[in-house]
């Protein structure tokens, strides 16, 4: 089973606000990113725990790989 995580979960591992997560989400400009898309029950939102675990893993491979 797929755990699912609140907004405040996501901007405590990934450490930005929820501004930040929104515009991640919606513009443009931060497309590239691939930022996880919400999940949404009712009037609350969730994201999959993996996919943030999985957009973590990709930032620190970009740090990581050299220019």
């Amino acid at each position: 089973m797929e755990k699912l995580i609140s907004k405040k979960q996501v901007r405590e591992l990934v450490s930005i606000s929820s501004t930040q997560i929104d515009r991640w989400e919606n513009d443009i400009e931060y497309a590239h990113l691939g930022f996880p898309r919400r999940y949404r029950i009712g009037e609350r939102v969730f994201w999959s725990y993996e996919e943030i675990q999985d957009f973590i893993a990709r930032m620190k491979a970009k740090r990581d790989t050299p220019k």
